[in-house]
């Protein structure tokens, strides 16, 4: 796997998995939605550390700087 995602999109996804965190902890979200978005969270967090998203790939996009390459 070639990685394909940069740093600021890592980030997001992190931010964006630790929102859906605290609102399943705070019970603002409940039922299949919170079913459906921890595992968003899950895939989320996965993909940020392994710095690969494979949606990306049948479409070429990388988010990684020319320094980062």
């Amino acid at each position: 796997m070639k990685k394909n995602m940069g740093s600021a999109d890592r980030v997001i996804r992190l931010l964006a998995a630790v929102i859906i965190a605290v609102l399943y902890f705070t019970n603002q979200i409940t039922g299949t939605t919170a079913a459906i978005l921890a595992i968003l969270s899950i895939v989320l967090v996965v993909t940020s550390f392994i710095s690969f998203c494979p949606l990306y790939l049948p479409f070429g996009i990388t988010t990684k700087n020319k320094s980062q390459q």
